[in-house]
Order: C-alpha cells, then structure tokens, then sequence
C-alpha cells in the first residue's frame, strides 16, 4: 500500500509502528472520501488533499482555440470551487434579494440579503439535478458568496457557506441530514471575509474552522453532526484548512491560525504543540504543506515559517521563519490565496503580488522568480494561481481566467501551454479577477466565476 510504503521511507519507525499506522489510518481514509473513484476530485485540493491529480492520458498542449468546453451553466456568485464525485458536480453560489446590491466598496460590511446555494449537476452535460437553497444575510467583506469548496463522501455532501451554515445533504437527492450555524451555537461573529477553512474529514469525524473561546476548532460526527469534542481559543480563526499529518508515532490535525501552528489529537482534540507566529489582520489562509519532516505555513503580510517534525514524538522545531516582512517587501513567500506545492526539497508558490517564486526549502532562500503566471509583466497586489501537479508537469489556473500547463524547477519556469477558460467575473479587488480553485476530474478541467460554470475536455488525443 503507498500509504504505508511512504511512512515506511519518510520514518524509520519500527515496523509495529507503522502497521499501527496502516490499521487506524487506512480506515480514516476510506470514510474521509478519498478513495472515491480515482478519477473524482471530490473535496479541496483534490482527492487526497494534496493538489495531485493522478489521471493519465491528459493533453500536453492545448489545441488552438483552446480545449473545448463540453457544457456551461449560469451559475451566481461564489469564490468557492467545484468538486467532482460519481457522475456528479457540486458547487455553492449565492443570490442577491431582488432589492439587494452588494456596496460598491468591497471591505465595507453590511447587511446584504440574499441566499446561499448548493448545486448538483451532472457530471456529463451540466443539467441541474437538484438544488440546496437557504436565506442568508452576509455580514462580511467581499460579499461575492460562499469561500469553502463542497466535500463528498460515503452519499453525503458536506458544506459550509460564508456565515458559518453547516451543512450535511444526501448526495442524491440533495435532502438535508443535518447541520449547524456557527453563529449561533458558538456565539462568534464571521470572520471578516467570512468562513472560508475547508473542512476536513477523519474517519468518523468532520472538523471545521470555527472560532470563539475554546471552538476554534469543532469534530462533528459525520452522519449524525453531534458534537464529538472543540478545542482552542484563538482570538480570530483565520482562514486556513486543517490537514492530517503523520509524524513521531502519532496522527496529527495541523491548524495554521493567525497566532501560529498548532497540532491536535483528531480523535479528542488534545493539544500536542502549538508554534507561535503573529499573522496581521488574521490573514492565514493558505492550506499548511508538508515535505518528508518539514512543515510549510505562509501568510499575506508576515511571510513564512518553516517547522522541523520530531520522528520520534508529537514536536515541532522552528526550521526558519520570515523575521521582518511587509507586503511588498518579501523575503520569503507571502502568500494570500495561493496554497504552495512542495517537492524535491523545493517550495514553488505565488507572493503578495503575483511572483511565481522557487524557494529552497530547507533555508527558505530564494532561487528564482517570475511574473509571468500571474499578470501581464508587473507586479500586482493579490495577484493569484493555483497550483495542481499531473504527471511532471503542472497545471496552473490564474485569476486571468487562462490555464497553463507549465514545468516547474529549481532551474525556473517552462511555459508549455496556455488556454483562456472563463472571462474574470468579480471586480472586488478592482480589477477583473476569478479566485476559484478548479477541480480536475476525469480527464476535464471543471471551472466557475461569478457567472458561469464550464466543463472543458483535456483528454489526449490520439
């Protein structure tokens, strides 16, 4: 099995160890929903959380004009992405109240009505098969709609919208099993861009962001939603998803939260260790990345901390960390939207404005940098990709709406192909922009704005 086979070159545990491992975790990951079909993309980053996508016989160069898009269906808005699970897509949007505009300045919070939705439609031509509607007033900056993407497993849908409505629906039908607001039962107030932690499946158990004195963290029982423990006080949850880590013997629930990293017990929400560093403006939003024993974090304003696992108990060790850092003035990387990928020593991630950067990541030192990904030549604030990996290759969709398959190494940045996909529908920053992971799910690139969402073909011709 690959799990234990890389715990096994990753550790050097004693074998009972690592078939403990391989009894607890192998059944976690069964019911956490990512050993649906290898070819679904059925929750954030894909379907081991990792942004890999393991098909094979996808295109190596786009054909003129683009890949073509087999279906698009009107959709409202959302930064949201799609997932992709047994024949079937399902997506969040929001709606506007007739009489409701969202303020022409996007970090002014008011009460803006409307409702929250979630989507399924079908996998081969778009039709809707059913739909999830409720009322929800946001309260929050950049009021577009819902930031968390859909998770899928075992015939249930799991969902949290932008003002802490927690949902579990049958995957079917679209019937509500049941759910939670967080506003309500916790006594928080949404963050100020609104609930955006992904959650996180494990085993029997759903764990999500929340906030509030000792429930920044909350394990929900999967089909029941009964509250099966909380932990943390923090005074703002951030924006970041929680990831499963194996590392000295333990399974652990790594959380990256605007007062640092903290490492969890997912079974009973002990805390293991927890590594101080001060985020500004609660701006963790990135999904934290691991690399055999280092442990990756990056924030928009305070850079980045690197973290040394101990192989031989739950502990952690500062390995570097950016010590003075502003946004324009990076060291390191400061990332605002973009979740980093790690591999062969090397971190490749996007910066507070639009850089494309390489950095080493034992020293965290800078190896190169390039802005053609991301804008037009210049350095822009927020300027975003996402970074999914195929084969050895890597495909990158930017906030341009364009997807580009291109190589990434300690030797730079090989552009191969380029592709526009969506027209930039949300103007919040000032600009045209899509800040929508796409899912990648047999052999199609699944994407949205604020208006539409398209299905295109990547399959290789023969």
């Amino acid at each position: 099995m690959r799990i234990a086979s890389g715990l096994a070159m990753c550790y050097d545990w004693p074998m009972r160890v690592i078939d403990r491992l391989r009894i607890a975790l192998v059944p976690a990951l069964v019911l956490g929903g990512v050993t649906l079909r290898a070819a679904d993309w059925p929750q954030w980053l894909g379907p081991e959380r990792d942004s890999v996508w393991r098909e094979r016989g996808i295109i190596e160069k786009f054909p003129p004009g683009g890949p073509p898009v087999r279906w698009r269906v009107s959709i409202g808005g959302g930064y949201a992405g799609p997932v992709v699970a047994k024949g079937r897509v399902y997506v969040m949007d929001r709606r506007l109240a007739p009489d409701a505009v969202n303020p022409s300045d996007p970090f002014q919070p008011g009460l803006i009505t409307g409702g929250e939705r979630v989507q399924c439609l079908n996998e081969t031509d778009g039709k809707v098969l059913w739909q999830h509607q409720y009322e929800c007033v946001y309260t929050i900056s950049y009021p577009a709609g819902p930031r968390a993407a859909p998770l899928v497993s075992d015939g249930k849908v799991f969902t949290l919208g932008a003002q802490g409505n927690l949902f579990c629906l049958e995957a079917e039908s679209g019937k509500v099993l049941w759910s939670h607001d967080f506003k309500q039962e916790f006594k928080i107030k949404p963050p100020m861009w609104g609930f955006a932690g992904h959650p996180l499946l494990v085993g029997n158990k759903l764990i999500c962001l929340a906030g509030g004195a000792g429930s920044t963290l909350v394990a929900f029982e999967k089909d029941t939603g009964k509250e099966i423990w909380r932990a943390l006080s923090t005074e703002e949850p951030g924006y970041s998803s929680p990831i499963l880590c194996q590392a000295g013997g333990k399974v652990q629930l790594i959380l990256w939260q605007p007062e640092g990293a903290d490492s969890l017990d997912p079974d009973t929400g002990q805390l293991y260790w927890s590594v101080p560093f001060k985020s500004r403006s609660g701006l963790t939003v990135s999904t934290p990345r691991r690399l055999g024993n280092l442990l990756f974090f990056t924030s928009f304003y305070n850079g980045s901390l690197m973290l040394r696992l101990d192989p031989t108990r739950a502990a952690a060790t500062t390995a570097w960390q950016t010590e003075k850092s502003g946004e324009k003035e990076t060291t390191h990387l400061n990332s605002i939207l973009c979740t980093p990928f790690l591999e062969g020593g090397y971190i490749y991630g996007v910066c507070s404005y639009g850089q494309l950067r390489c950095l080493n990541a034992e020293t965290g030192q800078r190896v190169w940098e390039t802005l053609r990904a991301t804008t037009s030549g210049e350095p822009v604030r927020w300027a975003n990709a996402f970074i999914v990996k195929n084969g050895g290759r890597f495909f990158l969709f930017n906030e341009g709406g364009d997807l580009i398959i291109a190589k990434l190494s300690p030797r730079g940045y090989e552009e191969i192909s380029r592709a526009h996909l969506l027209e930039p529908a949300n103007k919040d920053p000032g600009r045209p922009i899509v800040w929508s992971h796409p899912a990648f799910a047999n052999r199609h690139v699944y994407a949205r704005n604020d208006k539409e969402i398209i299905c295109a073909d990547l399959t290789e011709t023969q």
